[in-house]
């Protein structure tokens, strides 16, 4: 990933209501949600969830598609993978002791 892709990624997630909508869509994955769905959980009018939906589709984070007469969101984990490698990738320094506690930390979700 690109220093300006993580840069507009980490801005798109750097307010509460976009990164409870990627949230949402990361729990419903693989299916995702209608946008009516994602706005009756987040209790958010349509229109200011249609904003908050564009600037993380801008961003990389979340795709949609047409199902009928729905617009189906889902997290884009691919994009968001590239995002975390792209900030782990250089934290240890070469020093796998120094990253161990946080993959310690994450083995329990993803066995």
């Amino acid at each position: 990933m690109e220093t300006e892709a993580s840069i507009l990624a980490l801005a798109a997630l750097a307010q509460s209501t976009r990164l409870e909508a990627f949230r949402l869509l990361v729990r419903h994955e693989p299916d995702g949600l209608p946008a009516g769905d994602i706005s009756n959980h987040l209790a958010i009018p349509a229109n200011t969830l249609s904003s908050h939906l564009g600037v993380l589709a801008r961003a990389g984070l979340i795709k949609s598609e047409r199902r009928s007469r729905s617009i189906i969101y889902r997290a884009d984990l691919d994009q968001f993978r590239d995002l975390v490698l792209f900030l782990l990738k250089d934290c240890c320094g070469g020093r796998a002791d120094l990253c161990e506690p946080l993959l310690a930390e994450l083995a329990p979700c993803c066995p």
